[in-house]
């Protein structure tokens, strides 16, 4: 297979867009003037192997769990993945192309402001994608960047398709339909959420991207290494009391660890480190969320996804459990016992 690696500005695009793409056209890795950043490695002429299906791949960031890579490929036929990104340059595609293998080609699109969302070209990459992963880095410029974009619509409509899309980190945050949006400019931490949940830390965001299973989903990542239990408790009493539902549920994925979801709803769990999924399920509205004044959340309901266990998105419902406990705010404490 020949390989090509290189970063390319629009006028790369514009000649892969009309089929010349033995050539290399390099530029700098530098910001361009349309506002994003492109690299490319494999061959785009090669055929799709596979027919794609639809797969969420929620990972909590830190490192790859190649388990979960392969599954996700193999639900992209093994071909073309576009990655997305608004930091960094190259470093995944190659890790994904050289290291998990299994695919044609992937491209990378970094984005460095808003009007690269709704660049043409940037659009044709999008679309042409088998699959798309949302890189880690910081949610607030994916809100900023792509809300309300082309890019936004393209996302869904890759979704409706029936094609895979992941997230990794920030890439996770922002797939649930109730978001933590980082839009101060920080990231709060649970101590910080639990004393002062209405406060201007804790920057909820909604009605961004609509993916199946997820419409009443808020989602945390690096979970237990940075002990954010806590604090997805106030996105998820947040999003209640914002949204006006009494369902909302919080999905935590640790490090190094990927919730791996098929069409119909079924997921299991792929770790390099024995870790989880959490889920977080209180169905009812908090008793005290109020300004000014710390979190009151008794008797919350969380259930641990192991590699053992299934998670059915469907209903949230767990078989075999890796864990279940009891979780209660008082006076913004939080306490957790095993159920």
């Amino acid at each position: 297979m020949k390989r090509v690696n290189f970063c390319l500005g629009r006028l790369a695009l514009v000649l892969l867009a009309l089929g010349i793409a033995g050539t290399a056209v390099a530029q700098a890795g530098a910001a361009s003037q349309n506002g994003y950043r492109y690299y490319q490695i494999g061959n785009l002429d090669t055929p799709r192997p596979g027919k794609t299906e639809a797969a969420m791949l929620l990972m909590g960031g830190g490192d790859w769990a190649p388990e979960a890579f392969h599954w996700w490929v193999e639900r992209a036929g093994h071909g073309r993945v576009v990655i997305l990104r608004a930091s960094g340059d190259d470093e995944l595609q190659k890790e994904l192309f050289n290291d998990v293998g299994g695919v044609t080609a992937v491209q990378t699109l970094v984005f460095d402001n808003r009007a690269a969302a709704d660049d043409p070209e940037v659009l044709r990459v999008v679309r042409g994608a088998d699959a798309i992963f949302i890189a880690g880095g910081d949610q607030a410029r994916y809100i900023r960047f792509w809300k309300g974009t082309q890019l936004n619509d393209a996302l869904n409509a890759h979704v409706r398709a029936g094609k895979p899309i992941g997230g990794t980190s920030a890439g996770l945050a922002i797939l649930g339909a109730y978001a933590y949006g980082a839009l101060d400019g920080g990231s709060v931490d649970s101590v910080s959420a639990l004393g002062d949940p209405m406060g201007s830390e804790v920057t909820m965001d909604k009605d961004f991207l609509t993916m199946p299973f997820l419409s009443n989903v808020v989602t945390d990542t690096h979970f237990a290494k940075r002990d954010r239990l806590g604090r997805l408790i106030v996105f998820v009493a947040r999003a209640a009391r914002d949204s006006g539902k009494g369902d909302i549920v919080g999905i935590g994925v640790d490090e190094d660890t990927a919730l791996c979801v098929e069409a119909d709803g079924r997921a299991r769990v792929y770790s390099l480190n024995g870790g989880y999924a959490w889920l977080v399920m209180p169905q009812r509205a908090a008793e005290r969320l109020t300004d000014g004044a710390s979190l009151e959340f008794t008797a919350i309901p969380v259930t641990g996804v192991g590699a053992g266990s299934r998670l059915h998105l469907d209903g949230f419902k767990v078989d075999n459990a890796a864990f279940t406990a009891v979780a209660s705010v008082v006076d913004g404490e939080l306490q957790l016992r095993p159920n």
